[in-house]
C-alpha cells in the first residue's frame, strides 16, 4: 500500500512539475454558459465596440456589397494607425464569393468605412482537388488566413490573404489545396501597393494564376520585407493549415490550428493553438516538441485563444471560456505560463440578424496586436474579434487589468478632463447603438447612450466597492418618452440584477417588482430628473427619490448579497441563445437591415456612497 501511495506522489509531483512549465489555469473560477457574460466579474474599462455593421438591405450602410459573412479580423498598430483585415464572404462560411477588407482608425473609436484589400479571384473553369469530385466552373474563391499583417524591420507594413477554394458547401478552403498567398504593402497615405503572389500552393505559379509573383516588383524594399517575413518561423507557423501539408517552410508539419505566440522572458516561445494546445519553443520557434498538450485546467473549444504580453510585464491570454463562442473571457499571468483568473471582456451576444452556414453565436475568434506588429501609446490591451460571424468588433481592455472598484464614484462628465470621462466604465456601442460621451442640448459632455438598433442596445456600466448599503445619486434626462428605453440595473459580482428600473417608450417610470412590472411616475422628454436610490441587501428594500421627493419603497425582485455594479442599457436582457440553441441559424431577421427611430438618454453626474 504504501508503495502505491509512493507511486502516485511521484505521478502527482510530475504532473506538478510539467503543468509548472507549461500554459496552465491555476484560478478557481468558471464560466456559466447559461448566461451570456457567464456570470463573470468584468475587468473595468473595457469598452465595447462595433466598428462594422452587415447590411444586406442596405450595403451603402456597411461595405458597399451587403455581405453578411464576415469573421476572422486581425490587428496592427502602424503609422499611429489601427488596422483591422477580415475576411468576408457573402452568406455563409467558405461559401463563395469571398473577399478581404481592411478599416483603419487613428483613435481605436472613430473607424473607416472597409476598403477591399484582396478582390474576389476568379478560380480557373476546369479547376479540380484531388479526391474531391467536384469541377470548377464559373466559381470564385474563398478566403481563409491565420495571419493578416506583418511589420517589417524597415517598418513597411505588409497584409496577407489567402485564396482558397471550396468545390462545394463540403469543400474545405483549407485542406493545402487551395491556390495561394497574396501580399501587398499598406502605405504611408492610406494607399496600397500592387496585390502580388507571395507562396505558390502545388499546381499554381505565375503561369496560371492572375497576379505576379512578389520577386517580380521593381520594389526592392518590398521584396526585401517579404523575404524577411518568409525567414521567420513564427510567422511561417501561422500559414500551416492553408499551406501544403508537407511544405517545408512550416516549422511544426502538425494539423494544430490558429497558431498563436509570445516570448517568455527567458526568451523562449509559447504556442498557442485551438483547444487551449500549447507548447514552448526554445529556439524562436525553429522547431517545437513533436506533440503540443492541452494547456492544464483551461476550459476552451474550437474558437482561437489569443495571448501576449502586456504593456505592465504581466501576460494575458483572450478567450471563450467555455465549450461555446461566450462568453469573451480574460486571464492574468505574472509569468506567461501560471494563468490565476478568469474576468469578463464582452458577455453580450447581438441578435444574429442573417443566418448562414457555421454562423456561431457569440464574440469570438479574438486576435490583439501580435509582437512586432506596433505598440499603441495608450498602453491598453486591445484586441478584435467578430460577432456571430456577422459583424466585426474591438475592445479595449485597461492595463493593469482590474476588476475591484478602489472607489465610489463621484462623476460630473461636464467636469472631467476631456476623454477621460469614462476611464472607469464599461461600455458596450454597437454602430446604431453607440454609448459614450456626447454633448447634451445645453452644450454640456454627458454619458449619452442613443439607440435606433432594433436588435442590440447601448450599455454603460459601473463597477463600485462590494455593498451591502450603497445610494446612488445621478441625474438623467431623456431626448423623448415615446419611443426607445432605458433600463437601470443594480447587480452582483456575478452580474445577477436585484433591482431593475425603467424608462419605458410610454412615457412611465417603472420598475419590476417581482414578475410584474410597477409604474411609479410618468417622466417627460427634455427634463432633467435628479435620481437618488438607497438599497439595502439584508432587508432588500430600496427607495426612490425623485427630484427631492421619495416616490417608491420596493423590495427586490432577486435576493444578492451584495452590489457591485450599476449598469444602463438601452434594451431588454438577453438569454437567447443558450446551450441549447441548435448550433448553425438557417433563417433571416425580418426587416434585418432597417433602423428604427431614435432614443437617447443622456447621464450628466454619477455617484455612490455608502450609508
Amino acid at each position: 500500500m504504501n508503495k502505491f501511495i509512493s507511486i502516485l506522489f511521484f505521478i502527482s509531483m510530475a504532473y506538478s512539475a510539467h503543468a509548472q512549465d507549461t500554459v496552465h489555469y491555476s484560478g478557481n473560477t468558471v464560466a456559466n454558459v447559461d448566461y451570456h457574460h457567464g456570470q463573470l466579474t468584468p475587468v473595468i474599462g473595457v469598452h465595447s465596440e462595433q466598428i462594422f455593421r452587415a447590411n444586406r438591405e442596405h450595403p451603402e450602410l456597411a461595405d458597399g456589397f451587403g455581405f453578411t459573412y464576415n469573421h476572422a479580423p486581425m490587428l496592427v498598430y502602424w503609422n499611429n494607425t489601427f488596422y483591422v483585415e477580415y475576411l468576408s464572404d457573402k452568406v455563409g462560411e467558405s461559401v463563395p464569393p469571398g473577399q478581404t477588407l481592411l478599416m483603419n482608425s487613428k483613435d481605436g473609436e472613430v473607424w473607416s468605412k472597409p476598403t477591399v484589400v484582396f478582390p474576389q479571384y476568379k478560380i480557373p473553369d476546369g479547376t479540380t482537388k484531388e479526391g474531391h469530385p467536384g469541377v470548377a466552373k464559373d466559381l470564385y474563391s474563398v478566403m481563409h488566413q491565420r495571419m493578416g499583417f506583418y511589420t517589417s524591420k524597415s517598418k513597411r507594413l505588409l497584409v496577407l490573404g489567402f485564396y482558397g477554394i471550396c468545390l462545394d458547401g463540403h469543400d474545405d478552403p483549407n485542406d493545402g489545396l487551395g491556390i495561394g498567398r497574396v501580399v501587398r504593402e499598406v502605405l504611408p497615405n492610406g494607399k496600397f501597393g500592387p496585390v502580388y503572389f507571395i507562396h505558390y500552393n502545388p499546381k499554381w505559379n505565375e503561369k496560371n494564376t492572375s497576379y505576379p509573383f512578389y520577386k517580380t516588383s521593381k520594389d526592392k524594399g518590398f521584396v526585401q520585407a517579404c523575404d524577411e517575413l518568409m525567414a521567420n518561423p513564427l510567422m511561417m507557423m501561422q500559414w500551416v493549415e492553408e499551406t501544403d501539408r508537407k511544405d517545408p517552410l512550416i516549422p511544426l508539419h502538425k494539423d494544430y490550428k490558429a497558431f498563436n505566440f509570445y516570448h517568455l522572458p527567458d526568451g523562449r516561445v509559447v504556442g498557442l493553438w485551438k483547444y487551449a494546445l500549447t507548447a514552448i519553443s526554445t529556439d524562436n520557434g525553429k522547431t517545437w516538441p513533436a506533440n503540443a498538450a492541452r494547456a492544464p485546467r483551461f476550459v476552451t473549444a474550437n474558437a482561437k485563444i489569443w495571448g501576449q504580453r502586456t504593456s505592465d510585464g504581466k501576460y494575458a491570454t483572450v478567450y471563450n471560456p467555455s465549450e461555446f463562442r461566450w462568453p469573451l473571457a480574460l486571464s492574468v499571468s505574472k509569468d506567461g505560463l501560471d494563468y490565476t483568473n478568469l474576468l469578463l471582456v464582452n458577455g453580450e451576444i447581438t441578435t444574429m440578424r442573417y443566418g448562414g452556414a457555421y454562423k456561431s453565436y457569440g464574440p469570438q475568434y479574438t486576435r490583439g496586436i501580435e509582437e512586432g506588429n506596433g505598440i499603441p501609446p495608450d498602453g491598453k490591451l486591445w484586441v478584435t474579434y467578430s460577432m456571430n460571424k456577422e459583424d466585426i468588433w474591438v475592445s479595449s481592455i485597461p492595463v493593469p487589468v482590474t476588476e475591484k472598484a478602489d472607489a465610489h464614484a463621484n462623476e460630473v462628465f461636464n467636469q472631467l478632463p476631456a476623454g477621460k470621462e469614462l476611464e472607469k466604465w464599461n461600455t458596450y456601442s454597437p454602430q446604431w447603438a453607440p454609448a459614450g460621451i456626447d454633448k447634451d442640448s445645453n452644450g454640456e459632455r454627458a454619458l449619452t447612450l442613443k439607440d435606433n438598433d432594433p436588435f442590440d442596445f447601448a450599455k454603460a456600466e459601473r463597477v463600485v466597492p462590494v455593498s451591502k448599503k450603497i445610494m446612488t445619486d445621478f441625474t438623467i434626462t431623456a431626448g423623448q418618452n415615446n419611443t426607445g428605453m432605458l433600463d437601470i440595473e443594480f447587480q452582483d459580482e456575478k452580474g445577477t440584477a436585484a433591482i431593475r428600473l425603467t424608462l419605458d417608450s410610454a412615457g412611465q417610470f417603472r420598475t419590476k417588482a417581482g414578475y410584474r412590472n410597477k409604474n411609479f411616475m410618468k417622466y417627460e422628454a427634455g427634463i432633467q430628473y435628479h435620481i437618488v436610490i438607497k438599497l439595502n441587501t439584508d432587508t432588500r428594500f430600496y427607495t426612490v427619490n425623485v427630484n427631492g421627493k421619495d416616490v417608491l419603497t420596493g423590495l427586490f425582485f432577486a435576493p444578492v448579497l451584495s452590489v457591485n455594479r450599476v449598469v444602463f442599457r438601452t434594451g431588454d436582457i438577453r438569454r437567447f441563445p443558450d446551450a441549447d440553441t441548435p448550433t448553425d441559424q438557417d433563417f433571416d431577421r425580418p426587416n434585418a437591415g432597417e433602423a428604427a427611430k431614435q432614443a437617447v438618454f443622456y447621464i450628466k453626474s454619477f455617484k455612490t456612497s455608502n450609508y
